[in-house]
């Protein structure tokens, strides 16, 4: 239900404030007013913390009272709508100020962006002044506080605008800040809990700033008494056995694209991914002038490609996106890997710099590269691209005794350096080095493997051994990872 509020065509602005016949001095208002059981609002959400403003929204139905320790709060139960994934739970809200203080410990990420946007002005207004609370703000006075950055402005309220959004038209007044060169805007409505809309901005000191949050009211009803998501089935979350819980994106890639129009820095964890498990990036888009200077406004994809460079799969459309966006150049990626145990090749497509919802005017550029993946039960990936001929020459000349050992270890540093061989783990050393003597069933091998008598896996397998059983000790080194220079096809028709 729209809560239309008849106003004069004059609307008086004074300075630090606002007034007009519906909002006479000493109207004011606070985050949670007139809040009451039966509410329910669904919200379109994206907050910089969250995929950088990656929308999303968020249904909350208003259950009832909880009691908390001596604090009686809201008990809410939410659904979330992110792309593909629907996640039902609970969530607390106070009542002095609704913010979010405890419930299902997977609405945990949801439950910050809607901390950190739709209730954001509780940190200035609140329903009561004492015991630390803000106490109501008048729409009239001066000031409302000021934001905590630094050169933070005012916040103050700024105009009465009639403004529309899909759950209807709504008299409100602008409350904002100017920071960092651009202006952000909340529009409130008198005796309504949560803001009506917003789209905020973060303070940078140059360049294009990127949105700190928006978000707009989709839908709003009251004296609902029955759960409205009786049809929706409670989220589990259940941890995958054999997966590494404590995630460092310690592993990097600093390349060029293939035709060489941007610098991409790319950073990943696990260092030894496991089929099945969690793996994240940190990709960070620099300008191919200056390594300091990140890219704004980067359409782009994550992909899993075959050797042809063809799309095997797109993060994007699993989220249910025609593509990625990085407002900022610098983006965090999360994803369960899919591939199996061996070689993977992933591109990062960019599709150009442009805003969200604009076609880009440049030319599309992409990184190719490759990370060795595990299986559970910690085998290591075999080699699965092809292993130079001059490789398997050394090998058969070193099971004759025609090399010696250190002509031998070239190789290996060789299959190393490409990304053709994963080091194990275990492995350690500062050089390449031989400190025992070695298998006499490696050197057949490598002899077997030379005749084709053996597959290429099983060498690989044989040296991986070498490794593990620290006959050999190598050094970790960055591998020089190449693409074909061919475009994949076109992955959206």
């Amino acid at each position: 239900m729209a809560l239309l509020i008849p106003v004069t065509a004059f609307a008086q602005i004074e300075a630090g404030g606002v007034s007009s016949d519906a909002f006479p001095k000493g109207s004011s208002w606070y985050a949670g007013e007139g809040l009451k059981k039966g509410d329910f609002f669904s919200y379109s959400i994206c907050h910089v913390d969250y995929k950088e403003c990656t929308e999303f929204e968020m249904d909350i139905w208003i259950k009832g009272d909880k009691q908390v320790g001596t604090e009686s709060k809201w008990l809410t139960e939410v659904v979330v709508y992110d792309g593909k994934k629907v996640i039902k739970g609970e969530m607390e809200l106070g009542k002095i100020a609704p913010e979010p203080t405890g419930g299902s410990e997977y609405l945990g990420l949801y439950r910050g962006a809607f901390k950190s946007s739709v209730s954001w002005l509780s940190a200035f207004a609140t329903s009561d002044d004492s015991s630390g609370g803000k106490g109501p703000k008048e729409f009239s006075a001066v000031s409302w506080g000021k934001i905590g950055n630094i050169g933070g402005q005012q916040v103050t309220t700024q105009a009465i605008e009639t403004v529309t959004v899909r759950a209807g038209t709504w008299e409100t007044v602008q409350v904002g800040w100017k920071s960092g060169g651009a202006s952000s805007k909340i529009w409130v409505a008198d005796d309504f809990p949560f803001p009506i809309k917003a789209h905020t901005y973060t303070h940078v000191s140059e360049g294009i700033p990127p949105p700190e949050y928006i978000f707009s009211l989709l839908d709003y009803r009251e004296n609902v008494l029955q759960t409205p998501f009786a049809d929706i089935p409670w989220y589990e979350e259940t941890p995958v056995e054999g997966c590494n819980a404590d995630i460092e994106k310690e592993v990097s890639i600093k390349k060029p694209t293939t035709n060489f129009d941007y610098q991409l820095h790319i950073f990943y964890g696990p260092e030894d991914p496991v089929q099945g498990c969690e793996i994240q990036f940190l990709i960070k888009f620099i300008s191919k002038y200056d390594d300091t200077e990140f890219l704004n406004q980067v359409q782009y994809d994550f992909l899993v490609v075959d050797d042809n460079l063809t799309p095997l799969r797109s993060i994007a459309q699993e989220e249910g996106r025609t593509f990625l966006y990085s407002p900022s150049g610098q983006a965090l990626l999360d994803f369960t890997v899919e591939e199996e145990p061996g070689i993977a090749n992933y591109a990062v497509w960019i599709y150009g710099l442009s805003p969200e919802f604009a076609v880009p005017s440049s030319a599309s550029d992409y990184l190719e590269f490759s990370i060795p993946i595990f299986a559970k039960d910690g085998a290591p990936p075999v080699a699965v691209q092809e292993i130079p001929s001059w490789i398997k020459n050394n090998a058969g000349w070193w099971s004759e005794g025609a090399i010696d050992d250190d002509s031998f270890v070239q190789g290996i540093q060789f299959l190393i350096k490409e990304g053709i061989m994963k080091i194990p783990p275990t492995s350690q050393g500062s050089t390449t080095t031989i400190t025992q003597e070695i298998p006499s069933w490696i050197k057949n091998n490598a002899g077997w493997w030379a005749d084709g008598q053996i597959d290429d896996d099983s060498f690989v397998q044989g040296l991986q051994f070498l490794m593990k059983e620290g006959i050999l000790k190598v050094t970790t080194m960055s591998s020089s990872q190449t693409s074909s220079g061919s475009e994949p096809p076109a992955w959206y028709e």
